[in-house]
């Protein structure tokens, strides 16, 4: 088994979502559609966020970002699975399942931390508000979101790497739609305990210390919003955190489902179906979410259309 040689395997095969051929040409249009619609908003929002005057401040700079990790990690994933539905057998090269591990591991990791220091943003807006200003400047906010991207790039290469120079066997399948850690360990001869060891490490200490910082900082803000007198002071309070925590509660939630439970639990339909949440609902809804429920933003949108309307005419 050990004597296997890695250049000898030159590419994978992606089982993709399913192989009911009735089902192809439906399922192509729909996630097409939705995979259009996400990179559409996402996009949009990175532009609006930069552009527009009024959206210059902590919040939409972490909102920027999000969006940004949002189109990296469904770009990552989301070309490839359309292609499944129109090529059979859907082939992808070995380098070029390692790379889009790797991508996919630090736009995900990277999203983790930015609603963290979404989070974190959010109880120094309404817990210290005299010192927002100063504790949430530019240089700030650039490292609160530069730490983990630099982070994740590390992580994201120490398990690719380890990964794959690891001895794979004849098997080539990957019964999934997209190069992910726990289909291709199951193709591994080689001894999988350490590379199973630095995934769990890795994937808890991204969760915990996150989600940590996530929870201490709502508690916190909780506990300065029933100090409130004002009714009204607590609905504005509130009403600043509900479309981010909206977004950690679905994210989060299907992260600790999809990697938390243990290995023995894991069937490949349901990690197929919450593969699809998060890499392609998620990045659908993210920015659909900040902008219903965010009347900033939408009067930036409309400024912005103006804006256009004027020039085009």
């Amino acid at each position: 088994m050990e004597g296997h040689n890695l250049t000898e395997l030159t590419e994978f095969t992606l089982l993709g979502i399913t192989d009911r051929s009735d089902l192809q040409a439906p399922l192509f249009a729909l996630f097409l559609i939705i995979y259009a619609i996400s990179v559409l908003g996402n996009l949009g929002m990175i532009i609006l966020t930069q552009v527009d005057s009024s959206l210059q401040t902590p919040m939409y700079f972490f909102l920027r970002h999000l969006a940004l990790t949002d189109l990296g990690y469904s770009t990552a994933v989301g070309p490839k699975m359309l292609e499944n539905f129109l090529v059979h057998p859907n082939t992808i090269s070995y380098y070029c399942c390692a790379a889009q591990l790797a991508l996919f591991l630090l736009f995900i990791g990277s999203e983790l931390f930015i609603l963290s220091a979404m989070s974190y943003d959010r109880y120094m807006a309404i817990c210290n508000p005299l010192l927002y200003t100063v504790m949430m400047s530019q240089k700030v906010c650039w490292v609160l979101v530069g730490i983990p991207y630099l982070y994740c790039t590390f992580m994201s290469l120490v398990v690719t790497t380890k990964l794959f120079t690891l001895s794979f066997c004849g098997h080539n399948v990957i019964s999934h739609f997209y190069c992910d850690c726990i289909p291709l360990l199951s193709l591994l001869c080689s001894n999988t305990h350490e590379i199973e060891w630095i995934i769990m490490a890795f994937a808890a200490f991204d969760l915990i210390s996150s989600l940590l910082m996530v929870l201490v900082s709502y508690l916190l803000i909780l506990i300065a919003i029933l100090r409130m007198k004002s009714a009204e002071s607590r609905c504005k309070a509130l009403s600043t955190c509900g479309s981010h925590l909206t977004v950690v509660t679905m994210f989060y939630g299907t992260l600790i489902f999809m990697y938390v439970q243990p290995k023995s639990s894991h069937s490949s339909d349901t990690d197929k179906m919450s593969s699809m949440f998060y890499t392609l609902i998620i990045p659908l809804l993210n920015p659909v979410i900040y902008s219903l429920r965010n009347k900033d933003v939408k009067y930036a949108l409309q400024r912005t259309l103006r804006k256009i309307c004027n020039i085009c005419s």
